[in-house]
């Protein structure tokens, strides 16, 4: 078991989400760096697909029953071991009854904390996630939680250092499907906003107008795709998106992209490089 002794500002359980269920209206969630949470699991000799925990801005700590390996990834944290400084991105030994400490995100928003075996909560709809919109999958940790381990898969990586990929200088936006319903000349430099979650980041800059007034009917939408309300201010959906929605959708984030897009802090600011796909 492993207890919560701190859960921080919001740490929740996260694999690589539900598929095939938004005709049910059910979303993906699913860690909002999948790439961090799949490094973490690789470090760890898991499977890329085991769930662990996600933690937001201001870290968690936990105690562990028996001894274990584990690997801290996404957000640079600091990580101690029963006080003592760690690492990240790396596996990391903590032994019986240790305490894992993950500090304060000191760049990106979310750290992942993969476990040898992985966290083994009830899976609902086929994954372990926490769908924080729907609030679907287990709910969000607190303090005295006690989370079952499953059983280790294989032994862990055997290195010393991961290198980390530098953010792109913007992210890719595919174009479409309503990406003619709105003036995109006045795209310029967005700033993410405090109002950001785990549904959708919130962009603030120049206001994007529209080019048709009439009403859509409500569409489905995919992780990354990119809104526009009627104030014109962009949002990205992120993980626990609804499935659907009635504003304009004018492109899709890059998913190698998307990852960035759900590290960015409020304040950082998001360029978007267009790409116009074909639409034979």
């Amino acid at each position: 078991m492993i207890h919560v002794l701190r859960p921080g500002l919001l740490s929740t359980i996260q694999d690589l989400g539900r598929t095939g269920l938004a005709s049910l209206a059910v979303p993906r969630s699913g860690a909002a760096d999948r790439d961090a949470l799949r490094l973490g699991n690789r470090l760890v000799g898991n499977p890329e697909e085991l769930a662990g925990i996600e933690t937001t801005v201001l870290g968690a700590d936990f105690r562990f029953d028996s001894a274990c390996w584990v690997a801290v990834t996404g957000a640079l944290c600091g990580v101690r071991v029963d006080g003592r400084p760690s690492h990240v991105d790396r596996p990391v030994f903590v032994p019986a009854d240790g305490v894992l400490s993950l500090g304060a995100a000191l760049d990106g928003v979310r750290s992942y904390l993969a476990v040898a075996g992985g966290i083994a909560v009830e899976p609902v709809l086929g994954s372990r996630s926490t769908d924080t919109l729907s609030g679907l999958g287990p709910p969000r940790l607190a303090v005295g939680d006690l989370l079952p381990l499953g059983t280790a898969f294989g032994v862990p990586a055997e290195v010393d250092w991961t290198p980390r990929s530098r953010a792109p200088a913007a992210v890719r936006l595919l174009l479409g499907p309503r990406d003619d319903w709105i003036d995109l000349t006045a795209l310029g430099d967005y700033v993410v906003t405090s109002a950001s979650d785990r549904v959708g980041v919130r962009l603030r800059g120049p206001a994007l107008a529209r080019t048709r007034t009439e009403e859509i009917p409500s569409e489905g939408m995919l992780p990354g795709a990119v809104q526009v309300p009627p104030d014109g201010q962009p949002v990205i959906m992120l993980a626990d998106h609804p499935t659907t929605g009635g504003y304009p959708v004018v492109g899709v984030v890059h998913p190698a992209d998307l990852g960035l897009v759900a590290q960015a802090r409020p304040g950082a600011v998001l360029r978007f490089e267009l790409s116009r796909r074909s639409r034979s």
